[in-house]
């Protein structure tokens, strides 16, 4: 059902506006307008005295989905650094763009970013939104929103990509609710149906243990947030040449109303699993939190970094921002060792796409050797002492 105001009826009583409890009403020259954000839940229908707001079928009101066309994905950049899983999402965007027949566009908010333009069409977009103000330096949930609904309003692009970060996961919900479209986050898996070129969005669900693969059949743009470290990144290729488009997004009193007063980085900023070649990771076998020493020693040797099972955090070895697995990071290093980890399904969707497996731990049934390129059945503190040796050689 949708929701609809007849405006010959319509009085500009401000009734419906006050009762919404989504915000979705406004008035225009003292009509009620009702926005995307609309649920179609009716109290606005009861609320008005003059019968001005009505339900009608939905179907006579879709949107005309032939007017949407290409492949956006949000180039998440921080400090004038695009982030890794941008990267990402551009070598899968393309492959999806190409299985429809569109370009893949890359989205770019900042202020004097301009050198990242050269860097997203070298990955391999066709096209740059680029939209270049002070407003637009750190990230702020208004602004950006704003800026890129305005685009998605003027472009209409059939699918819209973000990574599954802290910016993402803000800022997709704020442009779904805008767009008036549906939003699967978490995604690890991006597919085109063959039959209708539809997007299929598969994610976890139920704490891992099943895969939801989701459609948004009647609304555009269909919308994604992507998991880090899941897709592949693209080749970097220089020779190649596309085109950018400036958007010139303008901000009146009231549009933007936080304000960024300090960039604080904690330790997540600091421990980029995400871009890690070798890591160490330790679960509940390493009997203490001082394990984590001889894991720090091991990766430090290795060149990588450490991280943890949930079970590890949750005993507070060790801080969240180590965690790998369905409830932490999805990483894919080269190699990946798995120390004193029993090899739960929640861990394992984090980590099974590493180029390869070794696992250490004194349970042989231990669900983590099944994954494992490489596995060891030891007592760990004299297995990686004793590798450490033959390094030292």
């Amino acid at each position: 059902m949708a929701v609809n105001v007849i405006n010959e009826k319509c009085k500009g009583c401000q009734k419906c506006v006050k009762v919404c409890p989504f915000n979705a009403i406004t008035m225009e020259e003292k009509l009620a307008v009702i926005g995307p954000s609309c649920t179609s839940c009716g109290v606005c229908v009861d609320a008005c005295p003059f019968n001005a707001i009505e339900k009608t079928d939905e179907a006579s009101h879709t949107k005309d989905l032939s007017a949407y066309h290409d492949v956006w994905v949000f180039a998440e950049q921080r400090e004038g650094k695009l982030m890794g899983v941008a990267i990402e999402l551009i070598g899968e965007g393309k492959k999806l763009a190409n299985e429809i027949g569109c370009k893949l566009c890359a989205v770019l908010c900042g202020e004097n970013v301009d050198g990242l333009i050269d860097e997203l069409i070298a990955y391999g977009a066709d096209k740059v939104y680029y939209a270049n103000a002070p407003e637009l330096k750190s990230y702020n949930t208004d602004a950006y929103t704003k800026t890129i609904y305005e685009a998605i309003n003027k472009y209409k692009p059939e699918i819209v990509l973000l990574g599954a970060t802290h910016i993402g996961r803000d800022l997709g919900p704020c442009l779904a609710v805008k767009c008036g479209t549906g939003l699967t986050a978490d995604c690890t898996k991006l597919e085109i149906d063959p039959e209708d070129k539809k997007l299929k969005q598969t994610r976890p669900a139920f704490g891992g243990n099943l895969m939801a693969t989701i459609i948004c059949p009647n609304h555009r743009p269909q919308m994604s947030t992507v998991r880090p470290g899941v897709m592949e990144k693209p080749k970097y290729d220089k020779s190649r040449k596309g085109e950018v488009i400036k958007l010139t997004p303008s901000f009146k009193d009231g549009d933007i109303r936080m304000k960024v007063l300090e960039i604080v980085k904690h330790v997540a900023d600091v421990v980029s699993l995400t871009d890690a070649e070798i890591i160490v990771s330790g679960g509940r076998g390493l009997g203490s939190p001082e394990g984590f020493d001889l894991l720090r020693e091991f990766a430090k040797k290795l060149g990588g970094t450490i991280g943890a099972s949930r079970a590890a955090v949750d005993s507070g070895w060790i801080d969240h921002a180590y965690q790998v697995g369905q409830t932490g990071t999805t990483v894919k290093p080269k190699i990946y060792f798995a120390c004193g980890i029993s090899g739960a399904i929640q861990h394992l969707a984090g980590m099974q796409n590493s180029g390869y497996i070794v696992a250490i731990n004194k349970n042989e049934n231990a669900p983590i050797f099944e994954v494992a390129d490489y596995g060891i059945v030891g007592d760990l503190y004299k297995v990686i002492p004793a590798i450490m040796a033959e390094l030292d050689k």
